[in-house]
């Protein structure tokens, strides 16, 4: 599984190194890979049936326990499939998609990521491993999403959706680190094993509502799914992968992983599905009034990541396998739907239903390909979705204590899905044309039609023989997040009850809405004007102005603190220390001793008194030279104070480094202008104040430090591995090139970085 996630990424970049004739085919190349994985995929069905769990692990950062670890169980391979299935059809549509658009060696690098990475997430084993990639589909669909980058819209959705999404990601590993406190690893399996220690733990719900934050960012569930319609600036195979088999599943999908840990508990039911239910209602009651093909099926799509929240907080094995099924059946119709909207935008060169209508004969497969994926959204026999359907009215009723609010408000989203499915097929091919626009004409033999095609047949042959799922990946998918599941048989007639009378009023209720709303066209006029009067407000447009105004304060709040004045800053950190440090003595009621370490020889007390003579010297001097030399007796004179405690590498180092200094400023000063006060008495009052605060708590803390006693000393330990581990015997070279290694590289790539930038800006004043 680690090497097919690692072919993802060398493909990506090994398509730039494509010869050119292979080049022009690049999407299908990638498409046949995503067609080997889900064949290989297919081939490990027999085994998972069976029970039988493929894992594997690799090192990765074995002092912190963490290892790359992946498993393929019947709940991943069901995902897995969806993504590299759907993954597919994506790539061949992408093929004629995308062939007129520039810049495609950009696009499809990113969508093999992206596709790459979302494999990645669900085949995961360690929860940390699962975020990393669970960031990567944020950080590569903002990538996509910009891809018409030249649009305002487009920079302005990618960005909505990264900070949500990113925000809700940072939430998730909070609460994967805080839970992780429990069993002691992020190993899935060992959370599992403790899941009884952990939802009885004061950290149970703290670190539930923080993994939740994350998932619903990421579902786009209220009350931020908002960024969902505005990531449909991203070409349109982007959003039918994004919206079917990856991105915004990945909230459902950790929420089934999680199920076995998490689940259960009243905070999971009750906060779960009544997000769940406000999605869903709301994601349909929006998209009706919708009318251009995109921004419908987005909103749709936020109504169905409701369901999928609301059977998961439901929280029973017939929910669950309800939430299984529709995990397909959406897959199915939305990847194909939003194949024809972007067929449609190419052929008629429009996605409003202003400029359709009455495409039915001039595009009798697209009209066929529609009704069928559009039927299974709706719910209506044979399709798959009414399985779904079906199965979902019986899980509602299952919900103690709000089931019937559950059902009325589950219904009522039906019956307006019911009305944007019908109403879709009837603005597109059946209404009369209102435009003058050419009427379009469909290519049978083109690359646009084939994907959808497929995906449409699949979504019947399901619905006709549903078995084909029900014993086989629904199942298996089902005894991975249930344990001890029964047998899962998926049949297409129930015969006369409350659900079949519920699905029956469900389609009666939705063409009557259909007929109405396209018979009495103030219907929806009044009803737009009615949401406008209710919602006054986008939600979208408040965290636009949000962030701006976050901006705005971060701009003022810089224009204070990072002003451009050194001397400030130098200020501001010697205030600050000053203050803590005087604190701590102040509330640790520390004593100053000083021990007797012996008579300090004469020429040494010479040496402090000449040293402290220079200072004053360079604080009252109006020579600039006479202030360098001054200092420079200061750095000599503690050169020879390291040199007579024996720190002869501290002194040589002290000693050039002065020496340079001190020649460097002589050549620098010769070109400063005269000599002037730039700060008055009570400028320099207040430095002298600082200076002095300063230098007292640093001298008070030096005292301290001499009777610091640490037991073993920490010199024993570079004394006595200085030869045997490093080869070295000067210990100090050696704590710097070996035991500390790291930092010292860091040292000096910041001095080279520092001398190319001054090398660079001498270069540039010189041509100048």
């Amino acid at each position: 599984m680690g090497l097919i996630l690692l072919t993802y990424a060398l493909l990506a970049f090994l398509l730039f190194l494509f010869p050119t004739g292979v080049r022009r085919y690049k999407f299908v190349v990638i498409a046949l890979f995503q067609i080997a994985i889900f064949s290989w995929l297919l081939v490990q069905l027999p085994a998972i049936l069976k029970g039988d769990i493929l894992s594997e692990s690799l090192p990765w950062v074995s002092d912190l326990g963490l290892h790359l670890s992946f498993i393929l169980d019947g709940f991943s391979l069901s995902f897995a499939l969806l993504v590299s299935g759907i993954g597919a059809m994506v790539f061949f549509y992408a093929q004629a998609y995308m062939k007129n658009y520039a810049g495609t060696d950009r696009f499809i690098f990113f969508l093999t990521l992206f596709s790459g990475a979302m494999l990645g997430m669900v085949l995961s084993e360690n929860l940390i491993q699962l975020f990393i990639f669970w960031e990567l589909t944020s950080v590569l669909s903002f990538l996509l999403i910009t891809f018409f980058h030249e649009k305002e819209e487009a920079r302005k959705a990618a960005f909505q959706s990264l900070y949500i999404t990113a925000f809700g990601g940072l939430s998730l590993l909070a609460g994967i680190v805080l839970l992780g406190t429990i069993p002691g690893s992020y190993s899935l399996n060992e959370w599992i094993a403790s899941s009884e220690a952990i939802r009885e733990s004061d950290l149970y719900l703290p670190g539930l509502l923080l993994i939740l934050l994350g998932i619903f960012t990421k579902s786009a569930q209220f009350p931020f799914h908002f960024w969902l319609p505005g990531a449909m600036q991203a070409p349109t195979p982007v959003s039918s992968y994004l919206h079917s088999a990856t991105m915004v599943k990945a909230g459902f999908f950790l929420l089934a992983r999680l199920h076995p840990v998490l689940g259960g508990t009243p905070e999971w039911i009750y906060i779960i599905s009544s997000i769940g239910v406000i999605t869903m209602f709301m994601g349909v009651y929006f998209a009706i009034t919708k009318t251009e093909l995109k921004s419908i099926l987005a909103y749709t799509t936020i109504n169905a990541l409701g369901v999928l929240v609301l059977l998961m907080g439901i929280d029973t094995q017939l929910s669950i396998k309800a939430a299984l099924l529709f995990l397909i059946v959406h897959a199915l119709y939305k990847a194909t739907l939003f194949m024809v909207a972007g067929l449609i935008d190419k052929k008629a060169g429009t996605k409003e239903f202003s400029g359709l209508g009455g495409l039915a004969r001039t595009m009798p497969m697209t009209f066929v390909i529609t009704t069928i994926s559009a039927l299974s959204m709706a719910g209506i026999p044979p399709m798959l979705g009414f399985l779904g359907k079906e199965l979902i009215y019986e899980a509602k009723v299952q919900l103690p204590g709000i089931s019937s609010i559950i059902l009325v408000v589950g219904v009522a989203a039906n019956v307006l899905l019911v009305a944007v499915s019908l109403n879709f097929i009837f603005r597109i091919f059946i209404a009369k044309r209102t435009t003058n626009k050419a009427i379009p004409k469909e290519d049978r033999k083109s690359w646009l039609l084939l994907a959808p095609a497929l995906l449409a047949i699949l979504s019947l042959v399901f619905g006709l023989f549903p078995k084909i799922l029900g014993g086989t990946l629904i199942e298996s998918a089902l005894g991975s997040v249930i344990d001890g599941a029964g047998d899962v048989k998926l049949k297409l007639w129930h015969g006369f009850n409350d659900v079949f009378f519920l699905s029956l009023f469900t389609v009666v209720a939705g063409f009557t809405l259909t007929y109405l709303i396209n018979k009495k066209q103030m219907l929806l006029k009044h009803w737009q004007a009615f949401n406008e009067r209710m919602v006054r407000f986008s939600l979208s447009d408040k965290f636009l102005s949000g962030v701006d105004g976050f901006v705005g304060f971060a701009n003022k709040k810089t224009q204070i603190i990072q002003h451009g004045y050194h001397r400030y800053y130098i200020m501001t950190i010697m205030v600050l220390a000053t203050v803590a440090m005087w604190y701590q003595f102040y509330a640790t009621g520390a004593q100053l001793t000083i021990s007797n370490s012996g008579n300090i020889p004469y020429y040494m007390a010479g040496l402090v008194l000449v040293s402290v003579f220079a200072v004053v010297m360079a604080m009252f001097s109006r020579s600039r030279l006479a202030a360098i030399v001054a200092m420079g007796i200061v750095g000599y004179g503690i050169a020879l104070v390291f040199m007579y405690y024996g720190a002869i590498d501290l002194a040589i180092t002290q000693i050039l480094a002065e020496t340079l200094i001190v020649v460097l400023f002589v050549l620098v000063m010769q070109k400063m202008p005269r000599f002037l006060r730039l700060s008055d008495k009570k400028q320099r009052v207040r430095d002298l104040a600082i200076a002095v605060g300063f230098g007292a708590v640093m001298t008070l803390v030096a005292i301290q430090a001499m009777d610091v006693s640490l037991q073993p000393p920490v010199s024993e330990f570079f004394i006595e591995n200085s030869w045997s581990r490093a080869f070295g015997k000067n210990v100090v070279n050696v704590i710097l090139v070996d035991f500390r290694a790291m930092d010292t590289l860091g040292e000096i790539i910041v001095l080279a970085v520092a001398a190319l930038g001054v090398s660079m800006l001498l270069k540039k004043g010189g041509n100048g």
